[in-house]
Formats: structure tokens, sequence, C-alpha cells
């Protein structure tokens, strides 16, 4: 019997904030705010797969039906603390080789840390994921902006991306949820 393989040919991005007094409908309200409510999400690890195409939200979202399962990479967190910021962010890198080679994503959630450092460390993360696997010499000590130039000057890591997303917790106790993902279809 042969094995279905279920690789994906796209992806896309997206975040979203809800706010409620029930922890599980901020949860609902986040998905509704990134446009993916109506699907049966699975969350699987974090490799991009080789020669799969970023396309916007939008016509990611066209190429779904409601009810479908669809898998995700999903960074999360709430909170019910009066202005605690929150922050989730998914980071990608992507080889050079990107039709034959995998890449990573990364998924990031904190608290305290403003979008762009969320958004930064995601991509930091997935990139020096990415670099390890490619044997990319580099000093894990370094900034992120510093190791940015090394794993681009190695000519194998094409691309590196984010999106983050962020919320300070309610003012008055509702629970707050924040969450980024990336979603792939199987198209």
């Amino acid at each position: 019997m042969e094995q279905i393989k279920m690789v994906p040919r796209y992806v896309f991005f997206t975040k979203g904030v809800g706010r409620d007094k029930e922890k599980l409908a901020s949860f609902e309200l986040a998905l509704r705010d990134a446009g993916i409510e109506k699907f049966n999400l699975v969350t699987v690890s974090s490799i991009f797969p080789p020669d799969c195409k970023i396309i916007s939200r939008e016509k990611g979202l066209k190429m779904l039906k409601p009810g479908q399962i669809t898998f995700c990479v999903l960074a999360r967190i709430e909170t019910n603390e009066p202005n605690r910021l929150a922050g989730a962010a998914i980071g990608l890198a992507v080889p050079t080789n990107k039709k034959k080679m995998y890449g990573y994503l990364s998924e990031h959630h904190s608290f305290g840390e403003i979008e762009k450092t969320v958004s930064d460390y995601a991509e930091d993360l997935a990139a020096t994921m990415l670099a390890t696997t490619l044997d990319i010499e580099f000093d894990s000590e370094e900034a992120w902006n510093s190791r940015e130039q090394v794993y681009k000057a190695s000519g194998k890591i094409f691309k590196t991306k984010s999106i983050a997303q962020t919320a300070q917790g309610n003012k008055n106790g509702k629970w707050t949820t924040v969450l980024a993902s990336a979603v792939f279809i199987l198209e």
C-alpha cells in the first residue's frame, strides 16, 4: 500500500488578538482576527518544506474551506493580568537551495517584549536552527544583526523573515490572547 505524502505546497502568515472574559473565547477571537477561526487547526513542528511557496494571507484563505483540517505552526500566549504585554511570533529561514533543502520555522511567545524584539527573536531562532543544519560557523553570543550578516554571507541562507503580534492585557482583567501562525496548504 502506497503511503500518502502530505507535503505542503503553500504557506501564508497571519496574526491576531482577541479579548474576552473567557480564556477560550479570547483565543477564538484571536483566531477570527487572524482569519483562521473556521478551520480545524493541527499544529505541527517547524520544518519549512522544500519548494514551498509563500503566498498572501488573502490568497491562502481563498484556497481553504470551512471545517478543513489545516496544518500550521502556531505561537500563542494569553494573559488576564491588566496591562501585561504579551507577544507571539513566527520566524522563517529559507535555504538558498530551496527547491531541494528544507528550511525552518520557529515559534516564540513571551511577556514584556515589544513587537520588534519578539519578531527578531523568532527570526533569529529559525535562522540559527537552519545555520546549524547547514554547518555555518557563527558565534552564538553575537547579536542577531551580526549573525544575520554571517548567515547571508555564507551563501547558504536565502531569506529570513518573521511575523509578530503583541498586545497589552485588558485593563479590566479580561483574557487577552495574541497569536501568530504559519498556515500550510497541501493543495
